[in-house]
């Protein structure tokens, strides 16, 4: 049963760190490295990923490096493996990010199926996590929307299932709710959207389901305005956790008068 506080918001534990922010945001595809970090103070989010096998943090001491626009003093760097897809190549990923991020231990495995897709290769991604938690990782994880391999993966020790809502950079919102809820029910480490969310009501709706956060980039970066975009999920995440807190009505066939019909005058 998914473990949470349905009265009060206590925030966003994870790997036994809590944060504020329950909007996770990406760090790839804006204009430039000065919008990057424009748009994530703007969306409130404090965990940031990075494609490591994309984005310099150090490999290329003489480019320029993300860590300059989100310094690891501000936020926890969350290393992504994007591109990889077999679990050899996500496992050395991490463990390059590792020794540029001084020992950092939190990370995100994705292992994908093919490059039209981008669906996760759940084959390669189970045993991408198993390795990675022997090796002590704190593993979140992107994975297909299954009930059973979400069960899996936190038997395995990740530290949190990140279904995807629809494929990524898709912007096509939340197309298997009930899935989703199925995770939600059973987990006990956290659940995350991670890919599909194309504009704000798509967050609201995740966080009104049960989700723990929003994982996402495109939806951001790919905006018109990308800064006022990343408002707008950070309110949207807000609003959504506050309405699944505060309970909605139950949706039923008949009406419901507004205003109380017993003891009226006339």
């Amino acid at each position: 049963m998914h473990t949470q506080d349905t009265t009060q918001d206590h925030g966003l534990t994870i790997a036994g760190k809590t944060y504020r922010s329950r909007l996770l945001v990406g760090s790839g595809k804006y204009r430039d490295l000065e919008q990057t970090r424009a748009a994530t103070e703007a969306s409130g989010a404090e965990i940031i990923t990075v494609a490591i096998r994309r984005v310099n943090i150090g490999q290329d001491p003489n480019a320029p490096s993300l860590l300059d626009a989100v310094p690891p003093s501000k936020y926890t760097i969350l290393p992504n493996t994007a591109g990889c897809y077999n679990a050899k190549d996500a496992v050395y990923t991490l463990q390059l990010a590792r020794e540029l991020l001084n020992g950092h231990k939190l990370v995100k495995l994705e292992v994908l199926g093919d490059e039209k897709t981008l669906f996760p290769n759940m084959p390669e991604t189970l045993k991408a996590a198993e390795l990675l938690v022997k090796d002590g990782f704190d593993v979140m994880v992107y994975c297909s929307d299954d009930p059973i391999q979400a069960r899996m993966l936190e038997d395995i020790g990740c530290v949190a299932v990140m279904p995807l809502a629809s494929l990524i950079g898709s912007g096509m919102g939340i197309l298997n709710p009930w899935n989703l809820s199925l995770i939600i029910q059973q987990s006990k480490v956290p659940v995350l959207v991670d890919a599909g969310v194309g504009t704000a009501s798509d967050a609201a709706i995740a966080m009104e389901l049960g989700c723990d956060g929003v994982l996402m980039n495109t939806a951001i970066a790919g905006a018109r305005d990308p800064i006022r975009m990343a408002r707008a999920m950070k309110l949207a995440v807000e609003a959504g956790r506050e309405a699944y807190l505060a309970g909605r009505i139950p949706k039923k066939f008949a009406a419901s008068p507004s205003s109380p019909v017993e003891g009226r005058v006339a």
